[in-house]
């Protein structure tokens, strides 16, 4: 067997694999003394089954597994030999389409290989981290905020005209053609108006009702409603108004901090702090991570695979066409070329990938199963009702689990670099660290 060169320029390759005649028929002779001991046929015992028999009804067909088997191991020793790793999968085609049995396979082999990865002295990286303390003024407004929110609101009853956040209380009658329709009817609802929980325009109608008050809604229902004998018509309700409520904010109080499950206010206080300086936090590491990026991106260079950076330009202007379409969910759509920009970007993202993989495979950096699980069980959450579905899609498709290992590998990347990184923290305001990642997400 041999394999000579036929391509090295930058990071392409190009090889031609020569398996002699004989290298193939000895192949398919050892295949067959593997295969002759469990080989029965009628006129010999088992296992006893002449060699020119088994060639005559199994040779053909393991001709061609020997084909593969030979050019495979060729290339795996190939690989071995030289420390290439194949950007992608490697293009394999015969040279000699005319082949016939007695004839060397010669075998054309391309591809691209990774990069060398230069090693990075993090400890050169400088970084400021950016720390916010929840104060009380911020626990205070987040305070303001839970007493303001639907779950602790309540409404008082009020003599005048209803407004826009105001609670009515209402009898209603839905009728389509002048017939009254299943499901178009209650008693003693209560409804706040704004809270768009209706049919469009049908809260609207009822703005500046007072108690008492009768009135006719018209709405349209809309063409995808969930009810296909309703989508698209038009309903009539006769609402009677039965009492106006106005909002009122509760006063924070112990009894209150029991509603959002505290024991306490101060309780409830603490858990506000924590949870705003989880946040904060949070927050900072993205920026933080960022600006590691950004480092990372100006302070390494090595040549990147084309193959990688145009698969990933086009995966960008993909995705950015149909941000901007939104309209056009298949791939029915003229062809999207990439941009220099996106180019740029594609350039940014395949060499930082390549970067943290090499310091993450040097470093050992494994994402464990717990921390699998932990992704999955998270990711199941969004999907209530079906988590069990959603658990055996994971299991039966290994590509989503990748996209699941991915995120999860890539920080504990940076984590490991942040540890070995010059990195300084500084007391900033929230509206400081509000401003930076309004300023990141700008870049995006």
């Amino acid at each position: 067997m041999q394999v000579n060169e036929t391509l090295n320029d930058g990071l392409k390759r190009g090889y031609t694999i020569t398996v002699t005649a004989a290298e193939l028929d000895a192949k398919v002779v050892e295949k067959l003394e593997e295969a002759r001991p469990g080989v029965e046929m009628k006129g010999f015992r088992k296992g006893k089954v002449p060699m020119a028999l088994l060639r005559k009804q199994f040779g053909p067909r393991l001709m061609g597994e020997a084909m593969q088997d030979s050019i495979d191991g060729a290339l795996r020793d190939h690989l071995d030999s030289t420390g290439d790793r194949p950007a992608a999968q490697p293009e394999m085609k015969m040279s000699n389409a005319d082949w016939k049995e007695g004839d060397d396979v010669v075998v054309e082999v391309s591809y691209e290989a990774l990069p060398d990865v230069p090693d990075t002295d993090f400890s050169a990286i400088k970084l400021e981290k950016m720390v916010v303390k929840a104060d009380d003024s911020a626990v205070e407004e987040a305070l303001t905020n839970l007493a303001e929110s639907p779950q602790a609101q309540t409404f008082e009853k009020k003599n005048g005209l209803s407004k826009d956040g105001y609670q009515v209380v209402i009898d209603f009658v839905g009728k389509i053609d002048g017939e009254a329709f299943d499901g178009g009817s209650a008693e003693d609802y209560p409804l706040v108006l704004g809270s768009n929980s209706f049919i469009p325009g049908f809260e609207e109608q009822l703005l500046k009702t007072k108690a008492g008050e009768e009135k006719a809604v018209t709405v349209n229902f809309p063409e995808d409603y969930q009810a296909e004998h309703l989508a698209g018509k038009e309903a009539v309700f006769d609402v009677t108004v039965k009492e106006v409520r106005e909002p009122v904010t509760p006063e924070m109080n112990d009894e209150l901090a029991k509603k959002f499950g505290a024991e306490d206010l101060e309780a409830l206080k603490g858990q506000i702090r924590d949870r705003l300086e989880a946040e904060y936090q949070g927050a900072s590491r993205a920026v933080a991570k960022r600006k590691l990026l950004d480092e990372l991106d100006t302070a390494v260079d090595f040549e990147l695979p084309p193959s990688l950076v145009d698969a990933e330009a086009g995966q960008i202007a993909h995705q950015l066409w149909h941000e901007e379409n939104p309209d056009v969910q298949g791939h029915d759509h003229p062809e999207i070329n990439p941009t220099e920009e996106h180019i740029t970007l594609a350039k940014r993202r395949v060499k930082l990938g390549l970067l943290l993989a090499d310091i993450g495979q040097k470093a050992e950096i494994k994402v464990t199963d717990q921390e699998m699980t932990q992704a999955i069980m998270n990711q199941a959450r969004q999907y209530p009702g079906q988590e069990r579905q959603f658990f055996e899609f994971v299991q039966q498709n290994a590509q989503f689990r990748q996209q699941l290992q991915a995120p999860l590998f890539e920080d504990k990347v940076v984590d490991h670099i942040l540890e070995k990184a010059d990195v300084t923290e500084k007391e900033v305001s929230k509206d400081d660290l509000q401003k930076a990642v309004e300023a990141m997400e700008s870049e995006d």
